[in-house]
């Protein structure tokens, strides 16, 4: 399992959301709480699901509640990423 670092992270997330939103990527804020980048919870649960597919594990249904910026949320899945690479 490749590990992802925080930068590949936020900037797939920054990608997903910005085509999510119709807007370019440098107008989504890495610091800005998912809920104000009107993502609905529909929106939210589909974002996690194809993040679960690009990283090939699968995340906690509060893990955008508790990691809720991108910076934030990359962060975690940084970590997450290392510790089951880690483990294999």
């Amino acid at each position: 399992m490749a590990v992802v670092t925080a930068a590949e992270a936020e900037s797939w997330l920054i990608e997903k959301i910005a085509h999510r939103l119709g807007v370019a990527p440098a107008e989504v804020s890495r610091e800005v709480f998912f809920d104000e980048l009107d993502l609905d919870s529909t929106e939210a649960l589909i974002l996690a699901g194809e993040l679960e597919n690009w990283l090939g594990f699968e995340l906690s249904t509060t893990t955008l509640w508790y990691h809720p910026t991108v910076k934030d949320l990359a962060a975690y899945l940084a970590e997450e990423s290392a510790e089951r690479a880690a483990a294999a």
